[in-house]
């Protein structure tokens, strides 16, 4: 049965940067690069709009297109390897988010991620590309700039060339499949990515409420130095307890509150306190230390903690390299904040 025109705009406005369109139109390489970037960060999805029925008669006359004589490799496209190269890097960072504390982060998960990201934009539309080539690029790569920051960048250069002298059409007439198993396996290559990202947001979860805490402490220990500000920013905060008092009459309730405040206020800076007290001790320095002696003193916990370092008693090198990366960001905060 053939595709609808009206359909498939409908799906695009309904649920067009999630690339239900794309699905409907059996498209499921381009609806898979469209949930994991949000319809192309939406400029995709716009420009999808000018696309659609192109698409859709290309649905439609599959058969009769597959049939003609194509060119033995198709011609290259600046979009697409541009593409190929940014969903590599972003791949790469959604490994470096998720993946990076693992051990082989730079010689396996990096290097098949970025490779993966480049090989699905390879996959869209009638054509595809060689997956195997492509991985040994990125991993072939990936140890040169072992360590470095920006390694996913040429990773991606490297893989996203590899597929492009790979380039050919998809052979033969696609098969029709059941939409459940299209789903089912769009939906396992989404938790395939989304998974690094949950298990980062769970592993960092005590870090990032210590940050918060951190960040709290810093910010008001910065406001006591100018008090006016920190007056109108003590009133914005209190100003639905003000409306609610308007209506409640005020009285004990807005009294009791204001205890409240003042004892979260104290916890909260010696919370501070305790906090810089801890970070000193673990690297090492006392509270006047400036920002010169904290950097030096992080540096050689590093060489001595690092886990890369420590492969014979690797879960108390992490334990203690977590530690010294915690106590460095809470000092080195705190002067920088204390400087301004």
């Amino acid at each position: 049965m053939g595709k609808r025109l009206i359909v498939a705009y409908g799906l695009w406005a309904l649920g067009g940067p999630l690339g239900l369109h794309h699905i409907y139109l059996g498209r499921d390489s381009h609806a898979l690069v469209w949930m994991l970037t949000f319809g192309g960060f939406g400029m995709g999805w716009a420009w999808d709009f000018w696309k659609i029925p192109g698409l859709v008669f290309q649905c439609n006359h599959q058969k009769t297109l597959s049939n003609e004589v194509k060119e033995e490799v198709p011609p290259a496209s600046v979009i697409r390897f541009v593409g190929q190269v940014a969903m590599g890097i972003y791949f790469g960072l959604v490994a470096a988010i998720g993946l990076s504390s693992l051990i082989s982060y730079y010689v396996v998960a990096l290097p098949l991620a970025v490779g993966l990201g480049v090989h699905l934009v390879a996959c869209v539309g009638e054509q595809t590309s060689n997956l195997k080539n492509t991985l040994i690029a990125a991993f072939v790569t990936s140890p040169i700039f072992y360590g470095r920051t920006i390694s996913m960048i040429p990773i991606s250069l490297t893989a996203s060339i590899t597929a492009q002298q790979h380039r050919r059409y998809r052979t033969g007439q696609k098969k029709h499949e059941n939409l459940s198993l299209r789903l089912y396996r769009i939906g396992l290559a989404y938790l395939a990515f989304t998974g690094p990202l949950a298990y980062s947001a769970l592993i960092n979860t005590s870090r990032t409420v210590s940050y918060i805490a951190g960040s709290i402490g810093a910010m008001l220990d910065w406001l006591s130095v100018f008090p006016s500000l920190s007056a109108l920013m003590e009133r914005i905060l209190l100003l639905p307890y003000r409306v609610w008092s308007l209506f409640t009459g005020g009285g004990g309730f807005q009294n009791q509150y204001f205890k409240e405040w003042e004892k979260i206020y104290e916890f909260v800076a010696t919370f501070q306190n305790e906090k810089e007290h801890l970070a000193c001790k673990i690297l090492g320095v006392d509270s006047q230390a400036t920002l010169e002696e904290i950097n030096h003193h992080y540096r050689d916990l590093v060489k001595i903690w690092h886990p890369d370092h420590n492969r014979h008693r690797i879960q108390e090198a992490e334990q203690n390299f977590l530690e010294i990366q915690a106590a460095y960001e809470t000092l080195t905060h705190l002067r920088k904040f204390k400087k301004h």
